[in-house]
């Protein structure tokens, strides 16, 4: 049996962005369901302040999927931020990096997680409202932190190369405040060293952007999609 899956949106980012690509893993035989959030439900963790309220939504789509299927374990697939607070989420370590946190911070999600696909996550930042929250990361649970349980699958978009002129400067900006430097390739947003993690099966897509939109190839795109689905079966 194919394990169903959970989406985690993005920063910012609505459920409904992620419609297509639930209803494309749906087709191809993979039960799929998004994380039900809106955008003004990130609005609390803005400035770098805790993403506990996004976390709390997560296990809760994850428990109720548990439940409905009966199945033991479940995958996670987070796109970009979604990707780093599913680290924390498989944790045991408390997660009280911010005073509002004193209880009920650590979630445990390993034993019932199978794989976890990371889309053009920032697995670094250097800009200050981040590091808080992502240094709590990489410190607690540097790399696939646990690959003997869990299967890590970490995805790069490789579609725009940062230049300072018009046409490559968001990427460049981007790039630079993720991992140091903006002359490199990446999705337009997230740098190809950033995306991947140490221990983790690492995964290059020539032409995926970053994000879901009209017109352009991501990372959930037919022609895409399909060269990563296979580790979820």
């Amino acid at each position: 049996m194919t394990l169903p899956s959970v989406i985690l949106p993005g920063y910012l980012a609505g459920a409904i962005e992620y419609r297509a690509l639930e209803q494309r893993l749906n087709q191809l035989g993979i039960p799929a369901t998004t994380v039900p959030i809106h955008w003004q439900d990130w609005v609390p963790t803005i400035g770098g302040r805790s993403v506990s309220p996004i976390i709390r939504k997560i296990d809760a789509t994850v428990q109720q999927i548990r439940q409905q299927t009966g199945a033991s374990k479940i995958n996670l697939i987070g796109h970009s931020a979604g990707g780093w607070l599913a680290r924390i989420y498989l944790g045991e370590k408390p997660y009280c990096v911010h005073a509002v946190d004193s209880a009920n911070c650590a979630w445990h999600a390993r034993p019932f997680i199978q794989t976890l696909v990371t889309l053009g996550t920032p697995h670094t930042s250097l800009e200050r409202w981040t590091r808080k929250n992502l240094d709590f990361v990489n410190q607690t649970y540097p790399g696939a932190f646990y690959l003997t349980d869990v299967k890590y699958v970490c995805v790069a978009g490789k579609a725009i190369f940062g230049k300072r002129q018009p046409g490559s400067w968001l990427a460049y900006s981007s790039y630079k405040m993720t991992c140091g430097r903006g002359d490199t390739w990446g999705d337009g947003i997230t740098p190809i060293e950033s995306a991947h993690l140490e221990g983790a099966e690492n995964l290059i897509i020539e032409g995926a952007t970053h994000a879901p939109k009209a017109n352009r190839l991501w990372y959930g795109s037919p022609g895409m999609l399909e060269q990563w689905v296979s580790y979820l079966r």
